[in-house]
């Protein structure tokens, strides 16, 4: 990254790491397709096998229990699902509960209609509420169908983390199905499919330094899986149909691999956090930083200045050479109220700036950071006589 600019927005997009993009380039030059059984067929299949292992590593999954898709919007679109299969026989999903702080593709519900959709509250501090959850779950007709709980392990916006382990086991007691947005959560914390009691995680290959275009379905077991949303081929086992993408999944492998090591070596850790939260506060004693009462992930602060918009801010901290985000950048363009801190009941209007940094950030970008902030908050308060002498 240029000197004169910070790029401190990696829960949008993490840039292409050198391993991803040599694993992309050396997929782009093998000639075979992957279910072709000659040489070069065979060629491009260890290909996608080797990074089908190294995907599954970063969670501990078993490699067959991979299906890669183009993202994880599709996952969630596969996996919220009515209908699922165990073996041959047809199962029957009748609701879907989702928390009310998901990203907007889960919110959407999937293949549910409206009517089918559960939103579960969340609390002050982005928290899950597991009574509610709890009630939802025992008054769920099963005559009609299993419930499905999809909640992400950590948000997007606030980097608040979900107690993963205790809802998989709610879910779990009234036999339901529970499906974990992963996305922003690998490869920034360890993640094990074994023992979190989810059923399917989704995973993002962008979001940790892959390229953009490839994600994946990880399942706990391969006997009960959703039906194929792309239907056609005997590709992934017949879970998603078409010719896999073989560069952009050769840079997922790659990526994930890379993003174990750095786990297995410590390499996350809360001191850029710190860094930034500690300087937020001397800089601004009244931003406000939510969900920092509770578990985040160790690369991300949500926070606000009082009596200024995000958006205004977003785009002064842009001018000033500092790339951050305000809320997810879930759709083209917008910028806007965070529906998250709505459900955590900071109003419907309310807005924040999201930083979210990667073992890469440097001390110089958070300098550049901070150094941004104090111009922004000074003329902030400048404004503030001229605004009550005009009164």
């Amino acid at each position: 990254m240029a000197r004169n600019r910070a790029y401190l927005d990696y829960n949008a997009s993490a840039p292409l790491i050198p391993a991803a993009r040599d694993a992309v380039v050396h997929a782009l030059e093998q000639t075979g397709n992957p279910s072709s059984v000659h040489q070069e067929g065979r060629a491009t299949k260890a290909i996608l096998e080797a990074a089908r292992r190294d995907v599954a590593a970063l969670v501990n999954a078993k490699p067959d229990h991979v299906v890669f898709t183009s993202g994880a919007t599709e996952a969630a679109s596969t996996l919220l699902t009515p209908h699922y299969m165990m073996g041959r026989a047809a199962m029957r999903l009748s609701r879907l509960y989702v928390s009310a702080s998901e990203h907007p593709c889960m919110l959407a519900g999937g293949q549910f209609v409206s009517e089918q959709v559960e939103i579960v509250p969340i609390d002050g501090n982005g928290l899950l509420d597991l009574d509610r959850l709890r009630t939802l779950l025992g008054s769920h007709d099963r005559s009609e169908g299993l419930p499905l709980v999809a909640v992400q392990a950590a948000n997007n916006e606030t980097g608040v983390l979900q107690p993963i382990a205790a809802i998989g086991a709610l879910v779990k007691e009234f036999g339901g199905i529970f499906v974990v947005d992963a996305v922003q959560a690998a490869g920034r914390i360890p993640l094990d499919i074994t023992t979190c009691s989810a059923d399917y995680l989704i995973l993002s290959s962008h979001k940790i330094g892959g390229p953009k275009g490839v994600g994946a379905i990880v399942a706990i077991s391969d006997l009960v899986m959703p039906k194929a949303l792309v239907r056609g081929g005997g590709q992934e086992k017949g879970h998603r149909a078409g010719t896999e993408a073989l560069p952009v999944i050769a840079g997922f492998g790659a990526a994930a691999r890379v993003a174990r090591e750095r786990l297995n070596a410590g390499g996350w850790h809360q001191r850029n956090r710190e860094t930034i939260e500690c300087g937020i506060w001397a800089i601004a004693p009244d931003a406000v930083i939510y969900g920092e009462a509770v578990d985040r992930l160790p690369n991300t602060t949500f926070f606000s200045l009082a009596e200024m918009k995000a958006e205004t801010v977003q785009i002064a901290f842009d001018l000033a050479g500092i790339a951050l985000s305000a809320g997810s950048a879930c759709s083209s363009g917008k910028v806007g109220p965070s529906h998250v801190l709505a459900a955590m009941g900071h109003g419907e209007g309310t807005g924040g700036l999201r930083v979210s940094t990667a073992p890469e950030t440097s001390e110089e970008d958070i300098a550049l950071f901070l150094d941004a902030l104090k111009d922004i908050v000074a003329r902030r308060d400048r404004s503030k006589p001229a605004a009550a002498d005009a009164a």
